[in-house]
């Protein structure tokens, strides 16, 4: 099959600038039976021998189109005969994915198309994903996004090659293969692609009028990106045929630009961390307040995608968390999408998608030790003589045990509670004691409240009740410990 000199190049060219193949590559195509994709497969077949490639295809049904699949199937496995790459097919349900998740159809096909291009990859061991997106889809694209108010980071359009983390069962453990998403057609337009497939039509087995099949949901303008296609774009050709090139040239300035920025962000991040997980991340709030706004907004897209995912956070979120930063007050929380808290605690901001641990209900019986699991620490109990160390009464305290009904409940606070507070000297309700001693409002409902009959007798960690103090008349003491595990 001859291809035109010139779009052979251009592929060639975009494969070497982004360094989208290596000698040896298995390549897995994501193969519909459009015509950037069928160009992509016969694009791939001649540069076989020159990067020594092994090539696999995979169809994916969407399960939206029972009267179109047939010949779509039968088409891409006549292809893929022919250039002798070996064929797969897999089914997904994007109606049920959509309904289930509460996402429209698009972003429920392209996840679960990009979940069953994963799949297939470890299945057959390919290190490459190639797909056809086409110039006129990254103008596209970025028209979309802007439409949409997207960023400078929106505005780069779709990236030419990306890294995908694939966790990868082996025989005695899980590990991690890194594998590339790559598109050798993103510079080249679609009216290049549909010459090359009407050059080369009779060399392409099918058995319909055009080289390529048609899905005839790309024909209807109800979808935002398909009106933009079908409609907006032909209108400003009509006063800049040079529209795709153009704004292609602007994705990829801004591209560049990123990429610098977020290597800006990683830096600045990394001075930030106080404590990081698979869920969590804690920043120092000092340094974190003085940030420039367009760095500190991308830090904070950073932090959250370090916790949770992007998915759903909009710029409105990103400017709530700066708000919460420039004028919330320590204990002060905002709700993101997908069960994500951002608090704002004395001296760190915390980002997590852990729920609050919450307090069990622990009976003790002293002398004795309790583990706290929610709270990360033990509670120890024992009986002492008069005369030993009073304690601080936060991590240490002495009460009067003939006053004290046992056994003790420990439990976490209740609406309603209320104690004596030492050295206050009147009534005072948990909540008010919780706010003036600004204790976070994440450990509010683990820090242990321990109970003698109704009455709460220590604030364990803060504060004990006046009502069961040690005095002169006292005869018996008890004694409790913290010790934090």
């Amino acid at each position: 099959m001859e291809l035109p000199v010139d779009t052979l190049h251009h592929v060639r060219k975009t494969i070497q600038e982004h360094s989208m193949l290596s000698d040896g590559d298995h390549v897995l195509i994501g193969l519909s039976g459009g015509p950037d994709s069928v160009c992509l497969a016969v694009i791939l077949d001649k540069l076989r021998e020159d990067f020594n490639l092994s090539l696999s295809a995979v169809y994916v049904d969407h399960s939206l189109r029972p009267d179109e699949v047939e010949k779509e199937l039968k088409f891409c496995e006549g292809l893929c005969k022919k250039l002798r790459i070996h064929f797969h097919v897999r089914k997904i349900e994007v109606n049920m994915h959509a309904g289930g998740n509460h996402i429209n159809l698009q972003e429920a096909a392209r996840e679960l198309r990009h979940a069953v291009f994963e799949e297939v990859s470890r299945t057959i061991n390919a290190c490459r994903i190639a797909l056809g997106h086409n110039a006129d889809d990254q103008a596209e694209t970025v028209l979309m996004r802007l439409f949409r108010g997207s960023g400078r980071k929106g505005l780069t359009g779709i990236p030419p090659v990306r890294n995908i983390e694939v966790r990868v069962k082996g025989s005695e453990s899980r590990i991690n293969k890194n594998m590339l998403i790559i598109r050798p057609l993103i510079d080249i337009e679609r009216s290049e692609i549909e010459k090359f497939l009407s050059i080369n039509a009779r060399l392409i087995p099918l058995d319909s009028q055009l080289p390529y099949m048609v899905d005839t949901s790309n024909l209807r303008e109800d979808y935002f990106r398909n009106w933009i296609r079908l409609s907006l774009m032909d209108k400003i050709r009509g006063k800049n045929p040079a529209l795709v090139r153009d704004i292609c040239r602007t994705a990829r300035i801004l591209r560049d630009e990123e990429a610098y920025l977020e290597l800006i962000v990683t830096k600045t991040l990394m001075r930030l961390i106080s404590r990081k997980s698979e869920s969590s991340i804690e920043l120092f709030l000092s340094p974190l307040e003085k940030i420039e706004i367009p760095i500190l907004r991308r830090v904070l897209r950073r932090a959250i995608d370090a916790t949770s995912g992007l998915r759903g956070i909009t710029f409105e979120h990103i400017e709530d968390i700066i708000n919460l930063l420039k004028k919330g007050r320590a204990g002060d929380s905002i709700d993101l999408p997908k069960d994500v808290r951002v608090v704002r605690e004395y001296s760190i901001l915390k980002i997590t998608s852990d729920k609050p641990p919450v307090l069990s209900e622990y009976d003790m019986q002293p002398p004795c030790e309790i583990t706290l699991k929610e709270s990360s620490l033990i509670l120890k109990a024992s009986f002492e003589e008069k005369g030993g160390d009073p304690g601080d009464g936060r991590s240490s305290v002495l009460l009067d045990s003939g006053l004290i009904k046992f056994p003790l409940m420990v439990r976490a606070r209740a609406a309603g509670d209320f104690f004596y507070p030492v050295g206050f000297g009147k009534k005072k309700k948990l909540q008010d004691f919780f706010v003036d001693e600004k204790i976070p409002r994440e450990e509010r409902d683990r820090t242990p409240i321990l109970i003698s009959g109704n009455d709460i007798i220590w604030i364990a960690g803060y504060r004990a009740d006046e009502r069961f103090r040690v005095t002169e008349k006292t005869e018996h003491i008890l004694r409790i410990e913290i010790i934090r595990l």
